[in-house]
């Protein structure tokens, strides 16, 4: 059987970036299928990848559904996939022609379960917080609230600014805006969480995965290029979903590690946060120092 990766990517208001994701997955060194979900696009943008699709054997659309969310939406692209392996792709993204290519050949000494993520640069050439991370737990997540990292510098969430590895190294959690693994790992622990509509839902999956004894890996060598924050969604609607998304994250996972009034008390700091986060730019708004 001929190895098959199925790329999906979940598009929402995604913008002129999607054209760019379909031509760079397409170029592909090595066959794959592009599998994209529909989770509200414009009705004209809608028929145009529907039309390309239709005459694109590599290419398969799903849409029909609405905007179920990124995490339900990656499975329903997964429930589509033909691909042994699954490379869950960020629409606003660039694969390089032989990335998937380079994954193979770093699949080839891993030994199963086992996930892999790229290095993602924005739009300037600078990594992204999110392709190298620790583990999220209450501890991490009161120091980086809490800006305590200055006293515990090796207890950080994000290790974007650590020296880059010069070969693939283990990694405790990646970005889901770029996540490689086989079907058969994906579907072992039921794929994403879809209580997470969005947000928090890629570090959930990482968070399970390790349980269920899978690694992750960081590979430095595969560069994609991630711009990121093209959809047209509002800042109050991601600061809310990012909160509901920390504290199912907390609750469902650490129940039983952590007492419960520690758990509230991050309730209440992850709320307050998000309180912080919507009300600044409209009182900045309102003040007239911004559109």
């Amino acid at each position: 059987m001929e190895t098959l990766t199925s790329v999906i990517s979940v598009t929402y208001h995604t913008g002129p970036v999607l054209d760019k994701l379909i031509a760079s997955v397409l170029a592909s060194t090595v066959p794959v299928e592009l599998v994209l979900v529909n989770n509200g696009n414009p009705p004209e943008i809608e028929a145009k990848l529907k039309a390309l699709a239709d005459s694109t054997p590599q290419m398969k659309f799903i849409t029909g559904h609405g905007n179920v969310g990124f995490a339900k939406g990656c499975n329903l692209g997964a429930k589509a996939a033909k691909g042994n392996f699954l490379l869950f792709l960020n629409p606003d993204s660039m694969l390089p022609p032989d990335g998937v290519e380079k994954l193979y050949a770093e699949e080839a000494k891993l030994k199963p379960p086992f996930m892999l993520g790229a290095r993602l640069l924005d739009g300037n050439g600078k990594d992204q917080r999110g392709c190298r991370r620790a583990l999220l737990t209450p501890k991490t997540a009161f120091i980086e609230a809490l800006h305590l990292y200055k006293f515990f510098p090796k207890i950080r969430l994000n290790l974007h600014e650590e020296p880059l590895p010069e070969t693939t190294v283990p990694m405790p959690a990646i970005s889901g805006a770029f996540m490689f693994l086989s079907t058969k790992s994906f579907w072992n622990i039921n794929g994403f969480n879809e209580k997470h509509f969005l947000h928090v839902e890629d570090l959930d999956f990482c968070y399970r995965f390790r349980q269920s004894g899978g690694e992750i890996y960081f590979v430095p060598s595969l560069v994609v290029t991630h711009i990121g924050g093209t959809s047209s969604t509002t800042n109050e609607f991601l600061e809310k979903q990012k909160a509901r998304g920390f504290i199912r994250y907390f609750h469902e996972n650490f129940n039983h590690e952590y007492p419960q009034p520690i758990l509230w008390a991050l309730d209440l700091a992850i709320l307050a946060r998000m309180c912080v986060k919507i009300g600044i730019p409209k009182l900045m708004k309102k003040l007239g120092f911004a559109k």
